[in-house]
């Protein structure tokens, strides 16, 4: 499982001694083809740290043959002599596989505006090279952790013919409960077989991010592998839509990283032409597994907290009023408390340019629906916000649209984490 589970990639992950914990930090993830067609989002940030700048270039020529990446410093802020350690990094690894820099893509995370000990740093690289293997995939999303507390990992095998998605799997931090399907995802059970003899592809990711969790078309490192034969143009398509539905509804704390990278490599290496349909489907759904993962794993956070928005004049207004409402930190807090404050809610639609009849606004809790009409409704008393989870739904009556956000609450916990992460 991950992003090894294709055919055609090999990956590892090694101790390079950038992280003071003596962890792993250094992982490669290896194409070797027939086909080595990419496509990648990058953040939106106009502070983008070099490793983004690089691989934008790499990647604009629908081409990337590999992936370096480290944790324990993002080179983000380290000017002109940043931008030609991640060429040097790119460069050692081509040289190791034998391969053109210009098709090596990089991607670092950490502390922003200190260079990376490129003496440690490169010899890793070849480190990686040398054990880089099938069985590398869990290795390599070990490696690029910061504040993780577990690697997050998805693959799916998907039907050629049929369509029909057969088993996936994850590694979570959530004491293995399953998590809640929602917009754009399905089951990821392993009830759906595929016929005997069915030509099949698979999917494959690896992610990271525990802090810095906000909308710009990615929100952390990943990396997604497919043995499927796309072109660069398809699969930008399908990682775009895959990103719009799942990473991007993702908002825990409203910051954007400089470094934030989703790259998706495809090998051809199963010889099968998929619909990019089901493709693009099945590619959805193990972004919404890495993304959920990402929720579970937020810093400090004790509650997940799942945004519905309905009854929406359009989908940009959904997307709109979940992402006010899950930035406001008000809200937040109240859900940490176990408060069900309602008014809170309300407060941060009104904030918004949506559409709607501020009368005609409806609240639910849990399912308990604490406001209708856009005053009290059910007794809030009812509202049990003890558990892990917590579902906020928000009835604009202005439409048919709907959309989901995740988010999670606001704790000490999150506040003492990022008080002293750079001491």
């Amino acid at each position: 499982m991950s992003v090894t589970a294709p055919l055609g990639f090999r990956a590892a992950g090694v101790v390079a001694g950038l992280k003071k914990s003596g962890d792993r930090d250094v992982a490669v993830v290896i194409n070797d083809g027939p086909s080595r067609a990419a496509a990648a989002v990058f953040t939106s940030n106009r502070v983008q740290a070099a490793p983004v700048k690089w691989s934008r270039q790499v990647v604009s020529g629908g081409r990337v043959s590999a992936v370096v990446l480290n944790s324990g410093g993002a080179n983000a802020c380290t000017g002109p002599l940043g931008f030609q350690d991640t060429h040097a990094t790119a460069e050692r690894l081509a040289a190791a596989l034998g391969d053109s820099a210009g098709e090596i893509a990089v991607c670092s995370t950490g502390l922003i505006g200190e260079r990376l000990p490129m003496d440690k740093l490169l010899p890793a690289v070849d480190a990686a090279v040398a054990e880089a293997d099938r069985g590398g995939g869990v290795h390599a999303a070990d490696a690029i952790r910061t504040t993780d507390t577990v690697v997050k990992i998805a693959f799916r095998r998907v039907s050629a013919s049929s369509g029909v998605r057969g088993p996936g799997g994850m590694a979570r931090g959530d004491g293995g409960r399953e998590p809640p399907m929602r917009e754009g995802s399905g089951a990821p059970h392993a009830g759906s077989l595929l016929p005997p003899g069915d030509k099949s592809y698979t999917i494959g990711g690896m992610a990271k991010g525990a802090g810095m969790l906000a909308p710009s078309l990615a929100t952390m490192l990943c990396v997604l592998t497919t043995d499927a034969d796309l072109s660069a143009e398809e699969l930008e398509a399908a990682v775009r839509s895959a990103t719009t539905l799942t990473f991007d509804r993702l908002d825990t704390d409203g910051c954007t990283s400089t470094n934030d990278t989703v790259l998706l490599m495809a090998s051809g290496a199963a010889g099968v032409k998929p619909d990019h349909r089901d493709f693009t489907r099945a590619l959805t759904e193990v972004c919404a597994d890495l993304a959920r993962q990402l929720q579970l794993d937020a810093e400090g956070a004790s509650k997940m907290i799942t945004i519905e928005v309905v009854g929406a004049a359009n989908q940009q207004d959904a997307v709109t009023v979940g992402r006010a409402v899950a930035r406001n930190s008000l809200l937040k807090c109240a859900i940490a408390g176990a408060d069900p404050n309602w008014g809170r809610v309300l407060a941060a639609v009104g904030t918004t340019d949506a559409i709607f009849d501020p009368d005609r606004l409806n609240v639910a809790m849990n399912g308990i629906w604490v406001c209708r009409a856009g005053a009290a409704g059910d007794d809030r008393s009812k509202v049990d916000l003890r558990g892990r989870e917590v579902t906020i739904t928000v009835d604009l009556s202005a439409g048919p649209h709907s959309a989901i956000i995740l988010t999670t609450d606001l704790t000490e916990a999150y506040v003492h984490e990022n008080s002293a992460y750079s001491t």
